[in-house]
């Protein structure tokens, strides 16, 4: 099934509350775990660069788990900067150590040229050109920086797709169902990442499907 690109920004007030109200806390729990086996000998502290936070559900998982890590989330929807900010506001010791920013990529202004870790969720596939995430982490990864991404991978049908909506979003609104499936024709297939991170050369990375639906990206930048 060929690539169909959704709006680069759920930047709707509608979107980012349907967003933030709906239960991904399996999944996104799942991602923290994943990450602690991934890298068990990652550093006590870091510094952590979270591309496309959206309302920071991941991010603030994270920071929960890892103590000594200290983030600066960026995301392009004021709306879901909003979210995050109400998710952070009863967390007042996490607040200390994640800093929301809002940015566009390409161009944000990003504060520290190299970070210990780059991390990024369900940012790749609202991308139109892939090539700015990579070019990004090449930007401010440093050696020895961990890169851990997860995302969607696109089924082979719209058949596939819309049973994938019925079977996690059947009791979501609408919006959601809608965005649900239109990121899924959205996202990318594993080989198409591979062959992107190729050509970015950063095929020290690794792609691995995670779930019928999830996928990872993952490494250690040399």
């Amino acid at each position: 099934m060929k690539r169909i690109p959704e709006p680069e920004l759920m930047d709707t007030d509608e979107q980012a509350r349907a967003y933030a109200a709906a239960d991904f806390s399996a999944a996104h729990q799942s991602y923290v775990t994943l990450f602690s086996e991934t890298f068990p000998k990652r550093p006590a502290t870091a510094t952590v660069l979270d591309l496309g936070c959206g309302p920071a559900d991941v991010t603030i998982r994270f920071a929960k788990a890892n103590p000594g890590y200290t983030f600066h989330a960026v995301d392009g929807s004021a709306a879901m900067l909003n979210c995050a900010r109400q998710a952070l506001k009863s967390r007042r010791r996490l607040m200390e150590r994640v800093k929301l920013m809002e940015g566009y990529l390409p161009g944000s202004s990003i504060p520290r040229k190299g970070y210990d870790l780059i991390l990024s969720n369900s940012f790749l596939h609202h991308l139109h050109d892939p090539k700015v995430l990579w070019r990004c982490i090449r930007r401010h990864a440093k050696t020895g920086t961990l890169v851990f991404i997860t995302d969607l991978f696109r089924p082979a049908s719209r058949a596939r797709a819309k049973a994938l909506v019925r079977k996690y979003s059947h009791a979501e609104p609408p919006i959601l169902k809608r965005d649900f499936y239109n990121s899924l024709l959205a996202a990318f297939t594993p080989d198409e990442i591979t062959e992107q991170l190729a050509e970015a050369k950063l095929d020290q990375l690794r792609v691995n499907v995670i779930s019928d639906r999830h996928l990872m990206i993952y490494g250690r930048i040399r």
